[in-house]
């Protein structure tokens, strides 16, 4: 079987993007039971247009379910049975081992993923696993390539899935209490502040005292720095390594993430499992799009995850970003002239950019932004309507940017 290419769904528009630039399976939260509880997530009135995607793209879709659920939430669950087994879900991303009683019941023809929070990382727990009922495993990112490789020949029954690409989190796998400790908002409970990337003031330096000469990279900005932010995940140029380890899925992390976001990294990923041999032109837009230092996490360690420096030591920089998300193409009114959806606003002028699930790119001042009444504007701006006419061949839900005047934000 091919190695599919999974790709985070945040809302609708997200689920349609990353379907239309090259995901074959996308996963996507519900209200109240999802890790990313501020991803957007998906409630009952969206069910006809996510139904509807699934039907018209014939790819799969999965519910990440992934908190640790409290006594209440079970309540809840039961409550919600009917409503949950409605959703064209192919599969239930968990971490609860008591969610699989519930599941056997009420959803036994849907299949049962274990969440990257359950730290799964060696083949005796793999197969557990499997005799419980799950059909694939999300591995925990500190798991290595020799260690994907053992366990599918030791399980090779079980489906394995890996994050490739996003953010990591400081804590084992994702296991981590500086939010709730901080700001009151539970990771575990899908509410997580990011507080590993605040601005903390510092006035000493880091120095752990078994390993002298080794130190955090305290570099600070305004007078403040991010010592405890991790490295972004990339492993771009290392999808046929993923392969052969014997991976069934490569995720990318994201369901906060933008539009723009999912589209980038869903394209070079994308091109990358297919051997395009324009690759290149796709790959460099991934470190053009919003991100921090890229790593290769812990796919290449040779020791003690405790001990790898690439991963273990925090990026002391901002996040990088090369272009301004300005909103997507949407359907063509008349010859060269298209409807826009501003998320941020356009000028006549400005050096836009367009790029499509198989377009790298097209770019074009010469343009003029159009009213309800077809009247030229001098400024679109979010939630307004505006049309475009341009001599490009644009087509809907092709991304548009331009170049940031910001290249690092902190």
């Amino acid at each position: 079987m091919p190695i599919e290419l999974l790709s985070p769904a945040g809302n609708a528009e997200k689920l349609r993007t990353a379907f239309s630039y090259g995901a074959d399976a996308a996963y996507m939260g519900l209200t109240s039971f999802s890790l990313r509880a501020n991803a957007g997530n998906f409630c009952q009135q969206e069910l006809d247009e996510v139904a509807r995607l699934k039907r018209e793209t014939g790819k799969k879709l999965y519910c990440t379910m992934n908190i640790l659920f409290k006594e209440s939430q079970i309540d809840e669950l039961l409550e919600r049975k009917d409503e949950i087994a409605a959703w064209p879900f192919d599969a239930f991303i968990i971490s609860d081992i008591g969610l699989v009683p519930f599941f056997r019941k009420y959803m036994p023809d849907r299949q049962l993923h274990l969440s990257t929070q359950a730290s799964c990382l060696n083949s005796e727990s793999a197969k557990m696993y499997l005799d419980m009922g799950f059909s694939r495993i999300i591995l925990g990112r500190e798991a290595s390539l020799d260690d994907i490789k053992r366990i599918k020949d030791r399980v090779p029954e079980i489906e394995l899935e890996a994050f490739v690409h996003g953010a990591m989190c400081m804590a084992y796998s994702g296991r981590c209490m500086l939010s709730a400790h901080l700001a009151g908002r539970s990771g575990n409970q899908g509410d997580c502040s990011h507080t590993c990337r605040w601005n903390y003031k510092l006035h000493y330096a880091l120095e752990e005292e078994e390993r002298p000469g080794v130190y955090y990279p305290i570099s600070e900005q305004d007078g403040y720095t991010t010592i405890l932010s991790s490295k972004d995940l990339c492993m771009i140029d290392h999808v046929r390594e993923l392969e052969d380890a014997g991976l069934s899925s490569l995720k990318i992390e994201g369901r906060m993430k933008s539009v723009y976001y999912v589209a980038v990294v869903t394209r070079a990923y994308r091109k990358a499992i297919d051997r395009d041999p324009d690759l290149d032109l796709y790959k460099k837009d991934i470190f053009n799009v919003s991100h921090r230092e890229f790593t290769t996490g812990f796919f290449f360690s040779k020791g003690p995850i405790e001990t790898k420096a690439d991963v273990s030591r925090p990026t002391s920089y901002g996040y990088e970003r090369a272009y301004l998300f300005l909103g997507t193409v949407g359907e063509k009114i008349s010859d060269n002239v298209y409807m826009l959806d501003v998320k941020n606003q356009i000028k006549p002028g400005q050096r836009l950019e367009f790029i499509g699930p198989d377009v790298a790119l097209l770019e074009t001042t010469d343009y003029t932004l159009l009213s309800e009444d077809g009247t030229p504007l001098e400024q679109a701006d979010h939630g307004k309507y505006c049309a475009i006419r341009t001599d490009l061949p644009l087509k809907k839900d092709y991304i548009i940017r331009r170049e940031s005047e910001n290249k690092v934000i902190k």
